[in-house]
């Protein structure tokens, strides 16, 4: 199969995955919401920096390793096993005994048991880790569809059933383990794969030398990326911390679903043109700027309609998290910007450029958020917009050499489309405001609101000649003309 037909097949089938499981996940999350109180929702984010650093802690950036590495074999996959496997139990064995500290810190009892049981997932995660890379590798996202779609569909009848039941808290604990079970046992019967009994010493040190450097910028990000939770949870109450993660889940939404559609293709279909700068700027911009102009126009309508939205899904004890979600929201359109750019870093192997900038941002965020919590906790909020700002121009730069596609270039090429959604968004809240507000409840100003926005955005976008626009057209009609499609590149 051609490059091109795997991206487009990739691109297909990591949609119907990414919608199918998150649209099924979105769901049960409403229900949660609705059953459960935001303080229980703070309780299991409060421990999401803890789960986070000791899966990057397990992976440490082998299984990417994996992705670029040039025909693995058996040993390379069967190495990487055995080290995520033996990993994750060393680091369940350090969360279990720090367990106490962990609740003491928040003042929060519960946590102790709460964070035990809950960090069993990271071990049944390790068994699955190189069978989901193997699917990956290959481009196999249709077999990815048949694993996730039913454990997040089990997982959620579990969760809901235990809230329904009264379980508070814990109904959250046991959907992630069962989501984590589910999905281990399907990828080890689909993905036809089952590690040999080899451990090579060579192969572990060149993916360990890749991947050291991936694990200590991941365990910074993920640090630097909970922080605001650890501050919040820390210092005001666990509802608090529940509203914050209400609205960064919410606007991560379609951050998420569009980026990790592009994300999962695009890494390996960078990794295989890797030595082709032309032609990797060709599909890196071109894919840039199609998921900015899809994510910045949804973004920017759900935080105009942010409280019809909120009080629709979650019920009117949600509302406090309304201003929360329409600040954050800014940070949702620079996401694919600084993920992509970085990106680039990793298919060209320099994993050692990547940890440079992640030290280099994270002492900028620090000195952020030192300054921004004097003035609580929408100082916070507004802070974490200012560090994003900054850290586009520290992640391009690099990028930007590789490619000769500097931080100026890329922001000449997707101001246009953030200007245009913010006419839109403009358009759509004096809609809004003026007409909807008083005439109608929250379905008909949400559905209202939506759909005009769409097709203002659509019109302007027409008519203003967007290049993203007639991309996707061409992409829904499945026109094969290679120099209009997406993944179409010339050498």
């Amino acid at each position: 199969m051609s490059l091109k037909k795997k991206a487009l097949s990739g691109v297909f089938w990591t949609t119907l995955q990414q919608f199918g499981t998150q649209g099924v996940g979105f769901i049960v999350s409403v229900i949660l919401a609705r059953l459960l109180m935001p303080s229980e929702f703070g309780l299991i984010a409060m421990l999401g920096i803890f789960m986070g650093l000791g899966t990057a802690l397990v992976n440490g950036g082998m299984t990417q390793s994996l992705i670029r590495t040039q025909n693995p074999d058996e040993d390379d996959f069967s190495t990487v096993f055995y080290f995520n496997l033996a990993g994750s139990l060393i680091i369940y064995g350090i969360i279990f005994f720090t367990a106490p500290l962990i609740a003491a810190f928040y003042d929060q009892e519960l946590l102790t048991n709460l964070v035990r049981v809950y960090a069993v997932t990271i071990i049944i995660n390790a068994f699955g880790a190189v069978q989901l890379t193997r699917l990956t590798k290959i481009m196999d996202f249709k077999t990815q569809l048949k694993v996730s779609l039913p454990s997040t569909i089990l997982s959620g009848i579990t969760g809901i059933s235990m809230a329904y039941f009264g379980f508070g808290v814990w109904s959250l604990v046991g959907a992630a383990i069962v989501q984590a079970t589910a999905g281990t046992i399907q990828l080890w019967y689909w993905s036809k794969w089952t590690p040999l009994w080899r451990f090579s010493k060579a192969k572990f040190g060149l993916h360990f030398h890749y991947g050291v450097q991936l694990m200590l910028s991941g365990l910074l990000d993920i640090l630097f990326t909970n922080v605001y939770t650890i501050v919040i949870g820390k210092f005001f109450a666990p509802a608090q911390v529940g509203f914050y993660n209400r609205a960064n889940t919410l606007q991560m939404l379609p951050v998420g679903n569009v980026s990790s559609i592009v994300t999962k293709v695009s890494f390996p279909l960078f990794s295989s043109i890797q030595d082709e700068d032309k032609r990797l700027k060709s599909v890196y911009k071109r894919i840039m700027k199609l998921v900015i102009f899809l994510i910045t126009p949804i973004l920017i309508i759900m935080a105009v309609t942010a409280e019809p939205l909120f009080r629709f899904l979650f019920t009117e004890k949600w509302l406090p998290a309304v201003p929360y979600f329409q600040i954050l929201c800014v940070n949702g359109i620079l996401f694919p910007i600084h993920s992509y750019n970085l990106q680039i870093l990793k298919v060209k192997g320099r994993s050692d450029l990547f940890l440079r900038l992640e030290v280099i941002k994270k002492v900028i965020i620090a000195v952020v958020l030192v300054i921004s919590f004097q003035f609580g906790i929408y100082g916070l909020l507004y802070g974490s917009v200012i560090s994003s700002i900054l850290c586009f121009f520290i992640n391009t730069h690099y990028s930007g050499k590789f490619l000769s596609y500097s931080a100026w270039e890329q922001t000449k090429d997707l101001l246009p489309i953030i200007t245009l959604s913010l006419v839109m968004g403009a358009i759509v809240y004096l809609l809004d405001e003026f007409f909807l507000v008083d005439l109608s409840g929250d379905v008909v100003r949400l559905f209202v609101s939506g759909i005009f926005g769409v097709l203002i955005y659509t019109i302007l976008g027409y008519l203003l000649r967007f290049e993203s626009l007639f991309e996707i057209i061409n992409i829904v009609k499945n026109n094969d003309t290679g120099n209009k499609a997406i993944f179409a590149t010339r050498r």
